[in-house]
C-alpha cells in the first residue's frame, strides 16, 4: 500500500461517485476536467478513484474547486495535493479537508496560497 493510499483511508472509483452524486460517468468526467474534483490511480489494479471525504451527501465538496486550483496554482500535483489536503495540521487543529468541510474555506485557501510563495 502506497503513502497516499494509507493517509485517505476510503477511495471511491468513479462509478460509485456516479452513483452517490446520482448523475452519468460521463458528468464524473466532466467534473475531473475542471478540476471540481481529482482522481488517483489506486490499487494494485490501478483503479482511477476518489478520496470519499471529497463527496458530502449527494454533492462534491463546495469548497473544493477552488481549493484545488489554489493549490495546482502553486505547483501541486494531484498526488501533491491530496497528499496536503489529508496531512494533519496542529497549527490548523486537524486536516485542512476536514476543515473545508466545516466550512472554513477562506482558512485553508489562505494557507494554500501561501505554498505558492
Amino acid at each position: 500500500m502506497s503513502e497516499i493510499e494509507e493517509l485517505v483511508s476510503e477511495w471511491l472509483p468513479l462509478p460509485e461517485i456516479a452513483e452517490r452524486l446520482g448523475c452519468k460517468i460521463t458528468k464524473v468526467h466532466g467534473l475531473l476536467d475542471e478540476r471540481a474534483l481529482v482522481a488517483l490511480r489506486i490499487g494494485e489494479r490501478g483503479i482511477r478513484s476518489v478520496p470519499a471525504l471529497f463527496i458530502d451527501g449527494d454533492h462534491v465538496v463546495d469548497s473544493l474547486k477552488g481549493t484545488i486550483a489554489v493549490l495546482a496554482d502553486a505547483g501541486f500535483s494531484d498526488e501533491e495535493l491530496i497528499t496536503w489536503l489529508f496531512t494533519p495540521d496542529d497549527s490548523l487543529g486537524g486536516r485542512p479537508i476536514d476543515a473545508l468541510r466545516q466550512g472554513r474555506k477562506t482558512e485553508i485557501r489562505r494557507r494554500a496560497q501561501i505554498l505558492a510563495w
